[in-house]
C-alpha cells in the first residue's frame, strides 16, 4: 500500500479565468455564488497549513470544486482523505449547511502503520473543533466488511483524490467504487482525481508506479454502475514524463529520492492528473 501524500494577481485575472472552460459547472447545476464566496474564505483560513496552501498551485481546489458543482449544503463523503489536505477545505465548507463524512482507511486492515495513520487523522480533527467538530469519520474497506460507511442512498456527492492506485494495489478498486455507488443518492455525483498513466504502456493492474491510465479508470468506474459526465484538464501537467525511479513519489510533494535530482523534480512539479465527474443514474 502506498499512501503519500502564474498566481492570480488581480480581480480582472480571476474574472477571466472564471470564464474559461476548466471552471465549467459540469456538476449539479453548478456552484452557487454563496458557496464560491465561502470557498474563497476557507482557502485562506488559518485551519489550513502553510505547506498545504502552497500546493494550491498544483491541486487547484477552487477550480476542481467548481468543476464538480460542489455546494455548501450538500451531504458529501470524501473517501480516504489521507492526511487531510482536502479535509481542511471540505469540512469547514460543509460545517454550517451541509454534512462532511471522512471515509477513512479501516484501522483493522492488517497493514503496517494503518492504526497510527488513522489516529493521526483523528487527532488533526480533535485539535481544531472550530473547523471539524461536525465532521464524521467512518471506515470504508470492503475486504474487512466495512462496505456501508454511510446510509445507502444518502450522499449528494462522493469525492476521492489520488487513491485509485492504492485500491488497485490492494485488489479492492472495483469494490470501493461499488460502495461509493451505493452511498450516493440516485442522480448523485462522484468526483475523482488520479495520477494519469501513459497511454503507450499497458496498465499495471497493481499500479505499482502510482499512475493509472485515464481510459482504464473510466472503464473501471463505469463497471460499478456510474456514467461519465465530464472530464477536465485542470490537473494536466505536460512536464510529467511518468518514468521515474520511484514512480510518482519521485515528484513533489514526496520527493522519494531526497536530494538526488531534487531541483529537476521540483521544476516538474506535482504529477499529471486527470479529473473526472461521474453520476449515479437517477433510475
Amino acid at each position: 500500500m502506498h499512501i503519500a501524500f502564474r498566481r492570480l494577481s488581480s480581480a480582472a485575472a480571476l474574472a477571466m479565468l472564471l470564464s474559461t472552460s476548466i471552471f465549467a459547472a459540469d456538476g449539479p447545476s453548478g456552484m452557487d455564488a454563496a458557496t464560491l464566496v465561502k470557498l474563497k474564505t476557507v482557502l485562506t483560513g488559518a485551519q489550513r497549513g502553510d505547506e498545504n496552501k502552497a500546493r494550491d498551485q498544483y491541486r487547484h481546489p477552487l477550480e476542481i470544486l467548481r468543476f464538480f458543482g460542489f455546494k455548501q449544503d450538500m451531504a458529501v463523503m470524501e473517501v480516504w482523505p489521507g492526511g487531510g489536505w482536502w479535509t481542511e477545505i471540505l469540512a469547514p465548507l460543509l460545517k454550517e449547511k451541509g454534512q462532511y463524512f471522512a471515509a477513512s482507511i479501516d484501522p483493522d486492515i492488517k497493514a503496517e502503520g494503518v492504526k497510527e495513520f488513522v489516529a493521526s487523522f483523528q487527532g488533526k480533527l480533535d485539535k481544531d473543533p472550530a473547523s471539524y467538530s461536525k465532521a464524521k469519520v467512518v471506515a470504508i474497506s470492503p475486504s474487512t466488511g466495512k462496505a456501508e460507511p454511510v446510509k445507502p442512498g444518502s450522499m449528494d456527492m462522493v469525492l476521492t483524490f489520488r487513491n485509485i492506485h492504492n485500491w488497485m494495489d490492494a485488489g479492492d478498486a472495483k469494490k470501493m467504487f461499488e460502495v461509493m455507488f451505493k452511498s450516493l443518492k440516485p442522480g448523485g455525483y462522484l468526483g475523482v482525481e488520479e495520477h494519469r498513466g501513459r497511454t503507450d504502456k499497458e496498465q499495471d493492474p497493481k499500479a505499482a508506479n502510482g499512475y493509472v491510465r485515464e481510459d482504464y479508470a473510466i472503464k473501471l468506474i463505469e463497471s460499478a454502475g456510474f456514467k461519465l459526465v465530464s472530464t477536465s484538464p485542470i490537473g494536466n501537467n505536460p512536464k510529467d514524463t511518468k518514468d521515474y525511479p520511484e514512480g510518482v513519489w519521485t515528484l513533489p510533494p514526496t520527493l522519494a529520492e531526497g536530494d538526488k535530482d531534487r531541483a529537476k523534480y521540483v521544476a516538474i512539479g506535482e504529477a499529471d492528473n486527470f479529473t473526472l465527474l461521474f453520476r449515479r443514474p437517477a433510475n
